[in-house]
């Protein structure tokens, strides 16, 4: 019967102050741009392990150990009538426990016990008295979110019925509240970080960007993902994805340090740790400029061959020259030529000599077809011109021929001397020898 009478009197008192009711407005995430906690310079040897710190202890889930008593809200009371310090008035926790510091305000100070579900963690007076005037606050903290929301509500107790109702002063409510009567201090906050505790671990995510030199922020290449469920995703290109690394146990340590081993020359630039806890309204960066540099030169052991050093303590060669510069040694490998190399270079040489003996054999074949050309007959050639040659029919007119030839042929000459020059060129046979001399000796004898 008490429980319910203290419910009626809840619904009673909520539908009268229902024209009054101001809430604190709900306290939602950090804006999406993170936040630059630090920046830094870094700077390693090329082939040393690289270790970015990126630690932050609002990131460590576990803190949920403190289980249903890391949010509490607590009403204190300030600037009473008998003035003083501020007193602890109520307080409860997420669990639903509910603490009344002084024994008369037992029964007669109230909150919710719903309040961590639905956000209204309203202060309930039951009969006002002159005692409770004074400037009350509402907090409301979370241990694991590190968060802290103060709502202050000024109290005035009168006796006249008229008087009584609420307004804003500008800063605060001020509620006037009739002697005796009860008295509703009004605290709202529906965030769900008031309201949700089964969100922490869904909502943390913690990432790793890499920026190479001379790009900026907003086109940064991803390398790692990690939520506090355990999932983790890996970007970038192969030869740094398989070097980075972030420890197992990172939100439970609250401790997100990136590790690069071996670090290398092309790994320089600008790695960011972005934290994000959306239930905590967390969005922090941690901005780190890596540089790369040389590797330290390790000098040579002392007793080693070839530093000038022996067992028997006698000075190297040029030990005593002062003009010899002490560099780098300088050591020139000669690397030997594979087989492949070698029967490509000898593919080419046979390759010109073959194109060289066939334009030798060219040259000589033309030269010869040069000099035949006008001596010998090519039967193709007259075969190509489509007939054939009757011998016969050549013999008969080479036989007319001779006998046209041989035909008398009365002519007059002058003297024989033409006669028989004429005789001499239709006779087919060889010219007669004739003795010049012989006959001139015929003539003279006569």
């Amino acid at each position: 019967m008490e429980l319910r009478a203290r419910v009626l009197l809840w619904k009673l008192v909520l539908l009268q102050s229902s024209s009054v009711l101001l809430s604190s407005g709900p306290a939602g995430p950090a804006t999406p741009g993170s936040s630059v906690v630090s920046e830094s310079a870094v700077s390693w040897a090329a082939g040393a392990r690289a270790v970015l710190r990126c630690q932050s202890p609002r990131m460590v889930w576990t803190q949920d150990r403190l289980h249903d008593r890391q949010r509490v809200v607590h009403w204190d009371l300030s600037g009473g009538p008998a003035g003083g310090p501020a007193r602890r008035l109520v307080d409860m926790y997420s669990a639903g426990e509910q603490r009344v510091y002084e024994p008369r305000d037992s029964g007669r100070l109230l909150l919710t016990p719903s309040a961590f579900q639905d956000g209204n963690f309203s202060l309930l007076i039951r009969a006002v008295e002159e005692t409770d005037e004074g400037l009350y606050t509402c907090n409301l903290h979370h241990h694991y979110c590190h968060l802290y929301e103060s709502l202050a509500v000024r109290l005035e107790v009168t006796d006249d019925p008229r008087a009584a109702g609420a307004h804003w002063d500008g800063e605060k409510e001020v509620l006037a509240v009739e002697r005796g009567a009860p008295a509703l201090l009004t605290c709202v906050n529906r965030a769900h970080v008031w309201t949700d505790r089964h969100l922490e671990e869904a909502q943390q995510v913690v990432h790793w960007d890499r920026q190479p030199p001379g790009v900026p922020h907003d086109r940064a290449d991803r390398l790692l993902d990690l939520y506090a469920s355990g999932e983790r995703r890996a970007y970038g290109p192969p030869f740094l994805r398989e070097r980075v690394a972030v420890g197992a146990d990172a939100f439970a340590r609250g401790d997100f340090s990136l590790r690069i081993d071996p670090l290398e020359p092309a790994d320089e630039g600008t790695y960011s740790c972005h934290l994000h806890h959306h239930y905590c309204g967390l969005h922090e960066r941690r901005v780190f400029h890596l540089k790369v540099t040389e590797p330290a030169a390790q000098p040579p052991p002392r007793d080693s061959p070839g530093n000038g050093s022996s067992h028997s303590g006698a000075p190297g060669p040029g030990a005593g020259d002062p003009t010899l510069a002490r560099g780098r040694s300088v050591i020139n490998v000669i690397v030997p030529e594979g087989r492949a190399h070698f029967f490509q270079q000898l593919g080419y040489v046979l390759a010109t000599l073959l194109l060289f003996i066939l334009l030798l054999i060219t040259v000589i074949l033309a030269t010869r077809q040069r000099r035949r050309g006008g001596y010998e007959y090519s039967d193709k050639k007259s075969k190509s011109k489509g007939k054939d040659v009757n011998m016969v029919e050549f013999a008969a007119a080479a036989r007319d021929q001779a006998l046209y030839r041989r035909e008398d042929i009365r002519l007059g000459y002058k003297n024989n001397l033409l006669k028989e020059r004429v005789e001499l060129s239709h006779s087919p046979l060889p010219a007669k020898s004739i003795d010049l001399d012989k006959e001139f000796r015929k003539e003279y004898c006569k």
